[in-house]
């Protein structure tokens, strides 16, 4: 897998990586997932801790960073607001200085992109990015995992994102598409549309993979897409919004006629869960054939693993995978 070395790297963004570091994180993503179903057990955590922060709620992403951590030997602590004094009667650099000299690495789930780096510079530990407003990287990794497991891996592929373009997942997609070389459309209404300052980003990006970023509002800009992806109307803390959010999103609703508006039969469904069935997607589609959500799913756990045993130090993952290749081979 190279020579590429993370060891005591953040991820806060995408925008912070090369396209040879995703790479790899990809390839080791995969050796791990292959581990697993053939029931290897490892320990490379032993003796490692994680400070699992959230302030918002989750499902995939607690449990991906949990068992990641602890069935490799490491002990993972989860704690929410209710927890800790995050930004409360102590402020975030103070709780930063403090996780950092207890624990090996922090995992944070919130709401501002700030306290995410807030984290990162005084903690003087890896931070991991498990969700915030403005990215969802771990979320974007699995996300390519998948598409690239139904279309093998290289640049040319094109995935589409239906709905709420301004969401995190939408912004991460965008940056690792143009990261790489993965032709990347969003197709939402105009007051929807993602901020002109990253799309400007990522299409510079894009060109130099000889990509395209691509903004629309007209649905049938998914033709001859691979995948396409969409996310809840309705993010967290935008509750109050739903009645507004359906009448504009109800045009852009991934059901079986937009699938097939792709002109291709391997075209496959994903979506980063939880979904309201009925609402941004039909249940024929999710829970049908072309649906990779549950793949998906499953893939933040091996994407997570392989982002912490690559940023944590003592561990090699290039010289582990060889090693592991001769055992096996002998």
């Amino acid at each position: 897998m190279g020579t590429v070395t993370l060891t005591g790297r953040s991820l806060l963004t995408w925008l912070d990586y090369t396209e040879e570091e995703i790479r790899y994180l990809l390839e080791l993503a995969k050796q791990l997932k292959a581990e697993k179903r053939r029931g290897e057990v490892f320990q490379r955590f032993t003796g490692k801790t994680i400070a699992l922060l959230f302030e918002k709620r989750s499902t995939r992403t607690r449990c991906a960073f949990e068992t990641a951590f602890g069935e490799e030997g490491g002990h993972p602590v989860f704690l929410s607001t209710q927890d800790i004094q995050l930004g409360a009667k102590e402020s975030v650099e103070d709780t930063a200085r403090v996780l950092g000299r207890m624990f090996d690495a922090i995992q944070f789930r919130g709401y501002k992109q700030a306290t995410a780096a807030a984290l990162a510079e005084y903690s003087g530990v890896p931070v991991y990015n498990g969700l915030t407003d403005s990215f969802h990287p771990t979320q974007a990794l699995a996300d390519v995992m998948t598409l690239e497991e139904a279309f093998g891996p290289g640049p040319g592929k094109k995935l589409v994102f239906v709905g709420d373009g301004r969401n995190n997942v939408a912004r991460s997609l965008m940056v690792i598409c143009a990261k790489l070389g993965i032709n990347f459309t969003v197709i939402a209404p105009p007051s929807l549309h993602p901020h002109s300052d990253l799309i400007d980003a990522c299409r510079r990006l894009a060109q130099d993979k000889g990509s395209e970023i691509r903004i629309t509002s007209d649905i049938g800009a998914v033709a001859a897409a691979e995948g396409i992806y969409t996310d809840v109307w309705v993010s967290m803390g935008e509750e109050d919004k739903r009645e507004e959010r359906a009448k504009l999103l109800i045009p852009y609703q991934v059901n079986q006629a937009l699938m097939d508006s792709t002109g291709r039969k391997d075209t496959i469904f994903l979506h980063c869960l939880p979904a309201v069935k009925g609402e941004e997607v039909t249940a024929e589609v999710i829970d049908g054939p072309r649906s990779r959500a549950w793949d998906e799913a499953e893939n933040r756990k091996h994407t997570i693993k392989a982002i912490m045993l690559a940023t944590l130090p003592a561990f090699d993952a290039a010289s582990d995978a060889a090693s592991h290749a001769a055992s096996r081979a002998g």
